[in-house]
């Protein structure tokens, strides 16, 4: 979800990869509806574990997991988000509006507007 809300509104001020420490197999029906419902297209995102990243240079990495991870590089921001996986299409829109305001406000400081 991070990733197709920073896609859709911020990509004038991030390039954006995500990545994952246990990526599922497919990007959950949920997670699709929901944003569809926000009218954010998912494009061709698909589940990727941080191997697929590891040559890649971050100024910044969000991590959402809860989980303690060594990234090669950029700045480490943890963002506790409850995991939608498995729960009601209610949880998915909570997280998707806790997800959206996150983003906003990252792509808000990177345009100076603090």
């Amino acid at each position: 979800m991070a990733e197709a809300f920073a896609r859709a509104y911020g990509s004038d001020v991030l390039w954006v990869q995500s990545a994952g420490l246990s990526p599922a197999s497919i990007v959950q029906p949920l997670t699709k509806q929901t944003l569809a419902e926000r009218k954010v297209d998912i494009g061709g995102q698909f589940p990727k574990g941080l191997e697929m990243l590891s040559r890649e240079q971050f100024d910044l990495v969000i991590n959402m997991s809860g989980e303690f991870f060594q990234f090669p590089s950029g700045q480490m921001v943890e963002w506790k988000v409850r995991d939608p996986i498995g729960q009601s299409p209610e949880t998915y829109r909570a997280v998707a509006q806790q997800i959206e305001g996150l983003v906003m406000r990252l792509i808000m400081e990177s345009r100076g507007m603090k």
